[in-house]
């Protein structure tokens, strides 16, 4: 009865999406939207297939896939729209159904979501439509979680939280990159995740200092920042967490840059709010790191929204704009790398309720010494 009744709240509020949708493709001037991107497709229908394409109109909804999903079509999308299996050519059929549609001219594309020989398709076969490229219309919506979405992102999190504490008692020196990165992963599996959002980072000592380090086969040495950047994945939904340790005692020196970092995360986390344009979100710990003398060595933004994707709107970053919606999921992630010495980050996933941030990622800030 309790996943039944799961399964109904999430086809109402795709449904809620849709229409949500449609006044953007009317507000847009259109009069109908071509979705690849399976990410939106995904947020619009619950396919969580890899093959797809999907069509709106104010009285429409096309679900094409292949044979391969038949079943998972039928459980995942139901009645929220007309679902075609296709055996052979996605793009042959819905070329196929489009003409049997009334009051169609002017369509949209994602242009963010569709490759060049897909393009190629509507100059050549789709010539009886009028085709406009479209940014960000679905991805507009997706900023703004449900309660639903936040479930799923608290759980992922938790996930998350779970698999490093249960990771951490294991670790010591001699391990390599490679190894931590197996030991850490096995455990996000026991912990409930179904995948991994993004390759594990696992950077130890001068290697630390690349924010986007490959996990190599270089074993940890006494001394060494340890730094891991994970996530977990709950029915699609992400988490996305980063912490810093030391293996064995660490130097007065790294203990400075770990607690600078520490701070701008904490007022980064503890003062971020629904209604902030991103930039002035990514000064709360940007101002904070220069403040100290090492501003030049955080390179990166502050932030990201996180959802269906790990990494997607809103940004929180230097030259961001755009305000932060309430009920966004964002990461408040910021670093010093000091090439060759190394580098730390402090990540954690924070909800912008209408009550203030609200963390969910439970691990503790402080620094850990390992051994």
């Amino acid at each position: 009865m309790a996943e039944a009744t799961a399964r109904d709240a999430g086809r109402d509020a795709r449904s809620l999406r849709l229409e949500a949708l449609r006044n953007a493709i009317e507000q847009a001037h259109l009069d109908g939207l071509l979705l690849t991107g399976l990410a939106n497709i995904r947020y619009l229908t619950g396919f969580s297939g890899t093959s797809a394409l999907l069509f709106v109109s104010q009285r429409d909804t096309l679900f094409l896939t292949d044979f391969r999903y038949e079943t998972q079509a039928a459980e995942e999308v139901g009645e929220l729209a007309q679902v075609h299996i296709e055996a052979q050519s996605l793009w042959s059929r819905l070329w196929a159904l489009l003409p049997t549609l009334s009051g169609l001219e002017v369509l949209g594309f994602e242009s963010a979501h569709i490759e060049h020989r897909d393009f190629q398709r509507l100059l050549e076969a789709g010539t009886r439509w009028q085709w406009r490229p479209t940014v960000d219309l679905v991805e507009t919506l997706r900023e703004q979680k449900d309660a639903g979405e936040l479930a799923l992102i608290r759980r992922a999190a938790d996930a998350a939280c779970d698999a490093l504490e249960a990771t951490v008692p294991q670790l010591h020196a001699g391990m390599s990159e490679l190894a931590v990165a197996g030991v850490l992963e096995r455990c996000l599996r026991e912990a409930g995740s179904e995948g991994f959002p993004f390759p594990t980072i696992v950077a130890s000592g001068e290697r630390s200092a690349l924010p986007h380090a490959r996990s190599s086969s270089r074993e940890l040495r006494r001394g060494d920042f340890l730094l891991l950047d994970f996530g977990a994945e709950v029915s699609g939904y992400c988490s996305d967490i980063t912490r810093t340790f030391v293996i064995g005692r660490a130097s007065d020196e790294q203990r400075e840059i770990y607690e600078i970092v520490r701070e701008a995360n904490r007022l980064a986390a503890s003062s971020v709010r629904a209604g902030m344009k991103g930039r002035d979100a990514d000064a709360l710990a940007r101002d904070y790191i220069e403040r100290c003398g090492h501003g030049p060595l955080f390179g990166h933004s502050l932030g990201h929204g996180i959802g269906l994707e790990v990494h997607e709107a809103p940004r929180l970053a230097r030259t961001a704009e755009g305000v932060l919606p309430l009920d966004s999921v964002v990461t408040i992630e910021p670093g010093i790398y000091r090439p060759g010495w190394g580098g730390v980050r402090v990540e954690d996933d924070v909800h912008l309720a209408a009550r203030g941030p609200q963390l969910l990622t439970r691990f503790p800030r402080e620094l850990i010494e390992l051994g």
